[in-house]
């Protein structure tokens, strides 16, 4: 019997199968379906900058409201108009979720500056999350921004959450920078505890009858594993610090392929989008099969065995690959 425990930001996992941020993990109802459906670890659905941002901008207003009023008015206090989900909404649900299940609860913050809002990373700690993953979704639309500007920016953002808080923390980011290997010894020397490779930049789609710019979201194929598993297998053995696997994931064959790249935990939320929370059982019952069908005692022996560092040919990563790749092509009908 193949042992499937991993560890990821230093917590024990039952197997390496965890759902990822996704409107499933918005409810309690939602993160109990996701534990009954065979999560090892579930990341709760994002909280915003913007939603922290304008939480306190509403408090401070109506804090004022009223203070040139009489003394005799000093027990008056508005009432406050919530969002559906909002920084206090979200506490509760951390709160909930780690009374309601038994695998770890990821708290999730998704956030571009590191003024104003950091701080609340403290408060999700407070409510029992076991770490948390910050979620960096920058555009960089300012043409005057440098690349080194931007990597500034994420690295300001990391250090602000990891001051905050003595829980793990994972950083989500986009594969777009130049050289994304320093970033991410970067990105760890500023206090992440893990890497989620990596964020899907979801680009608006042009609307051509009311010639509007409109929102669109895709979910995530399988052909969209390559690049996360490209550096995955170039990061494997070189940080100090968790890997997780995310987009493209609906088989256990993605789940294996991450794994022999090197990660340690592979995410998903497309699959069970598309299938629900019991898709687990499909993934983790192939990645077992997978295992003894091929005689690996455990995750932990198969993790990395074909990342760059471990495969006979590195160079298979790198520009010869590239030219192979190109010249291995042949019109359809041509003889081989």
């Amino acid at each position: 019997m193949s042992d499937l425990k991993t560890t990821y930001l230093g917590l024990s996992l039952e197997h390496p199968v965890v759902a990822s941020a996704s409107p499933l993990s918005k409810t309690l109802d939602g993160v109990r379906r996701l534990e009954d459906g065979g999560a090892a670890a579930i990341v709760l659905f994002s909280l915003f900058e913007e939603q922290i941002r304008r939480d306190n901008a509403s408090f401070g207003r109506h804090l004022a409201a009223g203070q040139e009023s009489s003394p005799e008015a000093a027990s008056y206090f508005p009432q406050v108009d919530q969002p559906d989900i909002g920084p206090d909404e979200y506490l509760d649900l951390v709160h909930s979720a780690k009374a309601a299940v038994d695998v770890p609860i990821i708290a999730s913050l998704n956030g571009v500056t590191e003024h104003g809002w950091t701080d609340y990373a403290r408060l999700l700690q407070s409510a029992g999350a076991d770490a948390i993953e910050l979620n960096i979704f920058h555009v960089a639309a300012n043409t005057d921004a440098t690349g080194r500007d931007v990597e500034e920016r994420y690295i300001r953002v990391v250090h602000a959450v990891r001051e905050a808080i003595t829980i793990p923390l994972a950083v989500k980011v986009a594969p777009y920078f130049s050289a994304f290997g320093d970033m991410a010894r970067r990105l760890v020397h500023a206090g992440a505890d893990g890497l989620v490779l990596f964020n899907r930049f979801y680009q608006p789609d042009f609307d051509l009858e009311r010639l509007e710019v409109v929102p669109d979201l895709d979910l995530s194929t399988t052909s969209e594993i390559r690049l996360p598993l490209l550096w995955i297998a170039v990061l494997h053995g070189r940080l100090a610090a968790s890997i997780a696997a995310t987009t493209g994931v609906r088989t256990h064959v993605e789940v294996v392929k991450y794994l022999l790249a090197g990660a340690d935990v592979v995410m998903t939320t497309s699959a069970l989008l598309r299938n629900g929370p019991g898709h687990f059982e499909a993934l983790v019952t192939g990645l077992h099969t997978w295992l003894e069908q091929h005689e690996y005692e455990s995750v932990k022996q198969l993790r990395g065995a074909m990342s760059q560092r471990n495969v006979a040919d590195p160079a298979a990563f790198e520009r010869a690959n590239y030219i192979r790749i190109l010249q291995s092509w042949m019109e359809p009908g041509a003889p081989s």
